[in-house]
């Protein structure tokens, strides 16, 4: 069923989309884009707890989810298994499961979102379109981004909340 999906993706490639989704996956690679945000954040006296739960949920998702499920999983990736699928990127040679730039695509979006909705919904939709990209480019399986996507949120959600029963009673009372 997930072929079947990856396949009918496949037959909506065209030239502007050829281009600019290896454009967007190239934003996740490595997770630089969300790093240089979260230090971005982090250098700002209002956003530097934001930036902080930014850098903290891109740090336990690497360890979880690139370090620990990945192994442990051990997922081949649809363009291991069907290598006929012509690929705009070149061949990954890490697992598939769960998918890392949407992990930390989503790890990041979320801890933005949790302190600031606005400019959270807007990394939320780049998000979505960079999980999308991985499908799109036969890199991941549509499993793998959903997983990435829900362990994101998750690792954002307890940073931010360990980060507020941290904040000081000084600051708690403050708001």
């Amino acid at each position: 069923m997930e072929f079947s999906f990856l396949y009918w993706l496949q037959e909506l490639r065209n030239p502007f989309l050829d281009s600019l989704m290896p454009a967007v996956t190239f934003l996740g690679n490595g997770g630089w884009f969300w790093i240089i945000l979260g230090v971005i954040l982090l250098a700002g006296k209002r956003t530097r707890k934001t930036g902080l739960a930014v850098l903290l949920s891109l740090l336990a998702g690497l360890i979880i989810g690139n370090l620990f499920l990945k192994n442990l999983v051990a997922r081949s990736r649809p363009c291991w298994i069907d290598p006929s699928v012509p690929l705009l990127i070149g061949v990954p040679q890490d697992y598939s499961f769960p998918s890392g730039h949407t992990l930390a695509s989503f790890e990041a979006a979320v801890s933005v979102w949790f302190y600031n909705r606005r400019w959270g919904t807007v990394l939320l939709v780049l998000g979505v379109i960079i999980g999308f990209s991985r499908m799109y480019l036969f890199a991941h399986f549509p499993t793998d981004v959903l997983a990435g996507a829900l362990l994101g949120t998750v690792i954002a959600i307890a940073v931010c909340s360990l980060l507020e029963k941290l904040k000081p009673a000084k600051q708690k009372a403050a708001g």
